[in-house]
């Protein structure tokens, strides 16, 4: 049991120097000391020292995330209902996270090469999320779940990074667009 602890331990002291430094100016002996291990420990778990580091610290918040947005939406009985509570929590949560603001405003170079390696499981996340409320619904002729699915990952991914003209704080917004942009083209109109 010691070793995942040990972990989670350099990924929480990771992210605490991350917070305090940003990701160029945070060192391997940094995380080192503010964990309480010896650089060698560090580099028993993470071998391929401070970029491999800096990639598990981005991909645990990462995973935090998604599992804190998992949470938020796990009761919602429709597929309105999980994609606008999805995209509100989403919203929020980023606009929120003092960490990821401050990493994006000084140092997005640095970030979002590391945020693209994790898009692609990301996008099949969502869409698997998203597929048994598919499957429920009825979609337009020509549809298929799948294609829905990948469809509306793509785009919550796009509205969670840039709301464009919509208020991702206003529920009556959020409702518009969902209802009316991404489900348009994939649900038949009601009757």
């Amino acid at each position: 049991m010691q070793e995942p602890d040990t972990r989670e331990r350099i990924l929480e002291a990771a992210y605490a120097c991350v917070a305090r430094w940003g990701l160029s100016k945070t060192s391997v002996e940094d995380v080192a000391k503010e964990a309480g291990l010896s650089r060698s420990t560090l580099y028993r778990y993470f071998p391929g020292g401070r970029d491999e580091l800096i990639g598990s610290v981005v991909g645990w918040e990462h995973d935090r995330f998604f599992a804190r947005l998992y949470e938020e939406v796990r009761d919602a009985t429709s597929l309105e209902e999980v994609m606008e509570q999805g995209l509100m929590f989403a919203h929020r949560s980023i606009a929120e996270h003092e960490v990821l603001q401050r990493i994006l405003l000084t140092e997005p170079e640095l970030l979002l090469p590391q945020l693209t390696v994790k898009n692609a499981g990301t996008l099949n996340l969502i869409a698997a999320f998203l597929t048994p409320y598919l499957t429920r619904h009825p979609l337009a002729p020509g549809i298929q779940v799948d294609e829905a699915a990948e469809f509306l990952a793509r785009m919550v991914l796009s509205y969670i990074a840039a709301a464009g003209r919509w208020d991702l704080d206003d529920p009556e917004q959020v409702a518009r667009l969902v209802r009316a942009e991404l489900l348009g083209g994939i649900v038949p109109p009601a009757r």
